[in-house]
């Protein structure tokens, strides 16, 4: 009796037993009922209170890939208290975003989306209902009017053609130019000026500053915005972050509301000179629209348009400037891939005409070389997360409503199952046995712009974007970089993986005008 009192009275015995009935009803809360016949997806076993951002590392992509070579296709992980389902496979995936794609087609409530159009973003925003849907078809055909349908009144075969040849021209210069100055240059910085001229002119038209160094510092810092949506950002998933001293969030709070306002001043400037009888840019279009419609599920006002034009700058730009920074630095680095660009562009086009958008089907090894530098880098190593709409299942795994997703594209692309060789870069495997055409069951493996109901709106003009720019480029010039400098070809990770700075680059031209 003695014994049980002093045991009774012992306050570190009491201290423990309060805090294992307290964890012991917050896991029971916190648990998911799985309906029979279902079970949990599995997972590692994770730390408290981070649970496996330690797991995740600096490079989340090959680090879920390790994991799901060990617990398959849809796992489980735990982010500091929330926990995310991994999604790997392209059968897995394309069963969730494609046949059960309502219910996937979700976003999940992550602090840095709030940022991006104050909240109101079709791509990061948490709403997919019929508005969304409205809204994002209208945002679709904008983009598709003023991007690759054709114009009778052009001489280009449509808006594309003409901005991405006026612009790759320009750039063919911008490099010249540098030769002559310099003997070598870094790409990036021409690249995304010309490429945000490309969408900046499908946008507003007349009416985008093409030379203002206000929107030159916004675009050449988009990395600040990459930096921190990308999936398996710590600041989402530990609140605590939010308060403490954080650089890098700073700089994505200060990018969004300065891409905001120019986009604001830029759309108030259009607006005063609009002209309905004259439609010439998405943003025009927009306004039409605004001004007509009578369907209020689809009727956007005016203030609104600035975030839809925001999700058609993103789909435009940071997509197709990482391509072809990239196909740059693998044209350098495989000069024998390079040579037979340059030997199908001579055979096809010759040296009397630039090519044209027309030309793709009779250029495969250069529509093959960007299939390949798409599913080699994988430079979009997850979708933007998704979120379940609803109680759903997958794969004999129950998925609860308002679960994160992580869709590893990166995985998809180098799965040793779907891939010979997934390591090796061959623009090869994507011909035919002839090699006359693209094998379009094999290219439709490729997952670099996400599936079903959120795929990317601006994947089709993005996709003709990089070949007309890479064609007329590669049939101008050669690209190199002096004997003996070795090209750092290690990625750093973001929504959109960043191929390291090359200063050193050459391009020569290829024959006389």
């Amino acid at each position: 009796m003695a014994l049980f009192q002093d045991i009774s009275l012992t306050p570190e015995l009491l201290l423990a037993t309060a805090i294992f009935c307290i964890v012991f009803y917050v896991v029971k809360a916190l648990r998911t009922r799985v309906p029979k016949g279902l079970k949990s997806p599995p997972g590692p076993w994770g730390w408290p209170i981070i649970g496996h951002m330690l797991t995740l590392g600096k490079n989340p992509h090959l680090s879920l890939t390790k994991l799901s070579k060990q617990y398959g296709d849809v796992l489980q992980i735990r982010i500091g208290s929330t926990p995310v389902v991994v999604l790997s496979g392209l059968d897995t995936i394309r069963q969730a975003l494609v046949k059960k794609g309502d219910d996937f087609k979700g976003r999940p409530d992550l602090y840095s989306f709030t940022f991006i159009s104050d909240g109101q973003s079709l791509t990061f925003n948490q709403d997919t209902g019929p508005v969304w849907v409205a809204r994002r078809r209208l945002a679709m055909d904008a983009l598709k009017s003023f991007s690759i349908a054709s114009d009778p009144n052009l001489l280009s075969s449509c808006y594309l053609e003409e901005h991405v040849s006026k612009e790759a021209n320009h750039l063919v210069s911008k490099f010249q130019k540098q030769m002559e100055e310099v003997g070598h240059f870094e790409p990036v910085n021409l690249v995304v000026e010309s490429v945000a001229n490309v969408i900046g002119a499908m946008c507003f038209g007349k009416n985008f500053p093409r030379k203002s160094k206000e929107m030159m510092s916004l675009v050449k810092n988009s990395n600040d915005f990459a930096e921190n949506v990308s999936s398996g950002n710590a600041v989402d998933f530990f609140p605590v972050l939010r308060y403490l001293p954080n650089p890098a969030l700073k700089r994505f709070k200060n990018f969004n509301n300065k891409f905001v306002l120019f986009l604001q001043k830029t759309v108030q400037e259009h607006y005063q000179d609009f002209n309905k009888n004259n439609i010439q840019d998405i943003t025009g279009a927009l306004f039409m629209h605004t001004e007509n419609s009578k369907d209020n599920s689809v009727q956007i006002p005016q203030e609104k348009i600035v975030n839809i034009v925001n999700d058609l700058f993103g789909a435009g730009f940071d997509t197709v400037t990482t391509a072809i920074s990239w196909s740059l630095l693998l044209l350098v680095t495989r000069p024998n891939v390079q040579r037979k660009i340059h030997r199908e562009l001579d055979t096809v086009i010759g040296r009397d005409r630039q090519p044209r958008l027309s030309d793709r089907p009779q250029l495969p090894y250069l529509e093959a070389f960007i299939l390949e530098t798409f599913r080699y880098t994988s430079f979009l190593p997850f979708t933007v997360p998704h979120s379940t709409t609803r109680d759903t299942s997958l794969n004999g795994f129950h998925i609860p409503k308002e679960r994160c997703i992580f869709i590893n594209q990166w995985q998809v692309n180098h799965d040793e199952k779907q891939w010979e060789d997934p390591f090796e870069f061959r623009p090869e495997r994507f011909l035919t046995d002839d090699s006359t055409a693209i094998n379009k069951t094999l290219s439709e493996k490729v997952m670099i712009f996400g599936l079903g109901k959120r795929r990317c709106i601006g994947e089709t003009p993005a996709k003709w974007e990089v070949f007309l720019f890479l064609a007329i480029l590669l049939h101008q010039l050669e690209f190199s970089v002096p004997p003996g400098l070795k090209v750092d070809l290690t990625p750093t990770y973001g929504l959109t993986m960043k191929p390291p700075i090359c200063k050193h680059l050459q391009a020569w031209p290829r024959f006389s005008k």
